[in-house]
């Protein structure tokens, strides 16, 4: 039995969120990338999966590099169009999946951008006196002690922290757990705000009882919040570079491999569940140790004296 393309996407996205139980970022990425598989097909009359073939997916990743989306973004693209269509095949009569042998553009791939340990010092040094001030510095603390994703933050409740253990259980892509180390400074800070937390300065309704994190109307805290927050403490802190919540994973992911040399442990405490996602930070530890080579090594070393010799 065959159905209507758009039925078949609404299908798969209940399948994913319903049996695979794929986060609600997830399954809205793939509900974006398959939005154009659609647009696509209504634009040639192309009814349903069964009627798309490679060609079509080629042409589809062809007028898309054309309009400069970047390479990483077909490559994510192709690869929800696969799943999808694997997930037609398992349902319905599909001969081949026709985006298994399409490939995208390939492009160059971006170093992640880090603060040094001068710059984190930097960030953190301020005593909190108020509500705001006590959550932000647990916040800052935690992402930079723990290097956990943004949805990894505001998806923790009060009892994933455990003071005793000095660790913390978060959830992380595919709904895969795992428990984190947390430092003592940032389990400081979590004690500090645990004790303000129940007062938000401007509470609507109940405070949400499970969130560690909440605004100030008691509610649990949003990405977009955050990621406000921590633009309003770089600017505060007279840091230049604009701040986000990844720069802190990547400078916790970089720090630790720099001090420990360890991929393999770094790999787990960030929960990437292959190590060549993990690899892009010992291209960044080489960059700092050709920097240190580069002011010490006397044979690196340009002359400053410019006379000429006699």
């Amino acid at each position: 039995m065959t159905t209507g393309l758009s039925h078949q996407v609404d299908c798969f996205l209940n399948h994913i969120r319903t049996e695979r139980r794929l986060s609600d970022n997830t399954i809205e990425g793939y509900k974006h990338d398959l939005t154009s598989l659609q647009a696509y097909a209504t634009e040639f009359s192309l009814a349903e999966a069964q009627d798309l073939t490679p060609h079509h997916i080629r042409q589809l990743i062809g007028r898309n590099h054309r309009k400069g989306i970047s390479g990483r973004s077909q490559q994510r693209r192709l690869s929800a169009f696969r799943t999808f269509f694997n997930y037609i095949a398992r349902e319905e009569v599909l001969n081949q999946n026709p985006a298994q042998i399409v490939t995208a553009p390939k492009s160059s791939k971006k170093l992640p951008r880090t603060l040094d340990t001068d710059q984190v010092a930097q960030l953190l040094n301020f005593s909190p006196d108020n509500w705001h001030s006590f959550r932000d510095k647990a916040i800052l603390e935690l992402l930079y002690s723990s290097g956990l994703r943004l949805s990894e933050l505001t998806g923790a409740d009060c009892a994933s922290v455990s003071v005793s253990e000095g660790a913390i259980l978060v959830t992380g892509k595919g709904n895969k757990q795992r428990i984190v180390p947390v430092g003592k400074l940032a389990l400081k800070a979590i004690q500090d705000w645990l004790m303000v937390r129940e007062f938000p300065p401007t509470k609507t309704n109940q405070v949400n009882s499970k969130a560690l994190f909440i605004s100030q109307r008691g509610s649990r805290i949003s990405p977009s919040s955050i990621q406000a927050r921590l633009r309003y403490w770089a600017k505060k802190q007279q840091l230049a570079s604009h701040l986000h919540p990844h720069m802190l994973r990547h400078s916790f992911a970089s720090h630790i491999l720099e001090s420990s040399g360890d991929l393999r442990a770094v790999q787990e405490l960030l929960g990437h569940a292959d190590i060549s996602t993990t690899q892009i930070y010992t291209h960044l530890d080489f960059q700092h140790l050709a920097a240190v080579y580069d002011k010490t090594h006397p044979r690196a070393q340009r002359r400053k004296d410019k006379s000429k010799p006699t």
